[in-house]
C-alpha cells in the first residue's frame, strides 16, 4: 500500500481546524450543545479524507476574553470558527476580525443582528427562533382548561423571570409568551418581571420574593430558561404551593431534570431547544463554509413543546 502512515498526502487526507468558543462552560444547555458538536465533528463528519480537529474554549462570560480567543484562533490559522457569543453586540467586531483573515465564522445560539450578518458572505447564524419558544410557552398555558386563570377573575396574573434583558432570546421569550395569550383574547396582569441572569439560584430568589409579596395572586410563573425554572420550582415548593393545582410554571430548554419534573407534574411544561439538531446544523454549515459553498444567513431549527 502506497499510503504510508508517515506521509500525509493532502490529496488523501486533510485536517480541518475548527475553533469553537462557548460563552461559558457552566451553562447546562450549552454544555449539551458543545459536547454534541464535538462528538458530531469527530465521530460523524471525520473520515479517511478529512479529519476535523476541534478545539473548544470557555468564554467565561467575558466578552474581552472571548474576543482574544477568537484572535488566537485566527493567529493559529484555524479553518473555521464557531462562536456562541458572550454578547451578541460583539458580532460586528468578530465578523470584521474573521473577514480580515478570511476565516468563515458561524454564530450559534445567540443571534447577531441582520446588519452584522450582512457584513460578509462567509458568516451565518444557526439557532432557533426565540419568538417560537416564547409563543410555545404561552400556548402551553393557553391549552390548560382554565387558560391559566386559576382564580377565575378573568385574567392571568403572572411573574416573568427574565434571562438577560439585553439578550434578544430573553426579549422575545418575555414578549411572545404573553402575546400568545393576549392574541387569543386572554387578559393578563404582570405582577413581577425581574432579571434572573439565566441562573437557578436567582430564579429561586426572585420567585420566593414574588410569592412572599403576592401570594395567591400569582397564577403563572414564566421563566426564560429551565435553569431559572428549576429555581422557581424550589421556591414554589418552599411556599407550599403545588404546580398544577394552585400555580403553573413553564421554562425553556427541556433539560433532563425539568422534563422529569414535567412528567411528575411538578413543572407545567417546557420547550425543547433542540441542541442535537442545532449542533448538527452548525457543524454542517461550518463544513459548507470551509468548502467554499454559498451560505444562507440564517439556519433555523424548530423548538418542540414538552408537556405531560
Amino acid at each position: 500500500d502506497a499510503k504510508k502512515d508517515d506521509t500525509k498526502e493532502p490529496a488523501n487526507s486533510k485536517t480541518v481546524k475548527v475553533g469553537i468558543t462557548i460563552y461559558k462552560f457552566d451553562d447546562n444547555f450549552m454544555t449539551l450543545y458543545r459536547e454534541e458538536l464535538e462528538r458530531y465533528f469527530k465521530e460523524e463528519l471525520s473520515n479517511d479524507e478529512v479529519t476535523y480537529e476541534v478545539t473548544v474554549v470557555d468564554g467565561k462570560n467575558d466578552q474581552a476574553e472571548q474576543t482574544n480567543q477568537i484572535q488566537t484562533f485566527i493567529a493559529d490559522k484555524y479553518d473555521v470558527i464557531i462562536a456562541n457569543l458572550v454578547q451578541s453586540s460583539a458580532a460586528s467586531t468578530v465578523v470584521n476580525l474573521c473577514k480580515d483573515a478570511d476565516i468563515p465564522v458561524i454564530f450559534i445560539n445567540r443571534e447577531p443582528t441582520a446588519e452584522d450578518l450582512d457584513l460578509w458572505d462567509k458568516v451565518a447564524y444557526v439557532g432557533a427562533d426565540a419568538r417560537q419558544s416564547g409563543t410555545m410557552q404561552g400556548e402551553i398555558i393557553y391549552d390548560l382548561e382554565n387558560h391559566g386563570d386559576l382564580n377565575g377573575d378573568g385574567k392571568v396574573s403572572y411573574v416573568m423571570v427574565i434571562g438577560d434583558p439585553e439578550n434578544v432570546d430573553a426579549q422575545y421569550r418575555t414578549e411572545f409568551s404573553i402575546k400568545a395569550l393576549t392574541d387569543k383574547g386572554i387578559e393578563v396582569e404582570e405582577l413581577v418581571a425581574q432579571r434572573g441572569d439565566w441562573d437557578q439560584a436567582k430564579g429561586q430568589e426572585i420567585v420566593a420574593a414574588a410569592l412572599t409579596q403576592y401570594g395567591d395572586q400569582i397564577e403563572v410563573v414564566f421563566c426564560n430558561n429551565d435553569a431559572m425554572a428549576l429555581g422557581a420550582r424550589q421556591a414554589i415548593e418552599a411556599a407550599d404551593r403545588k404546580v398544577g393545582e394552585n400555580i403553573y410554571l413553564v421554562g425553556v430548554d427541556a433539560l433532563e431534570e425539568v422534563v422529569s419534573y414535567v412528567k411528575s407534574g411538578d413543572i407545567t411544561g417546557t420547550v425543547l431547544n433542540d441542541h442535537i439538531g442545532q449542533a448538527h446544523t452548525a457543524a454542517d454549515v461550518a463544513v459548507k463554509a470551509v468548502n467554499g459553498e454559498q451560505l444562507e444567513k440564517n439556519y433555523t431549527v424548530d423548538y418542540v413543546k414538552v408537556t405531560k
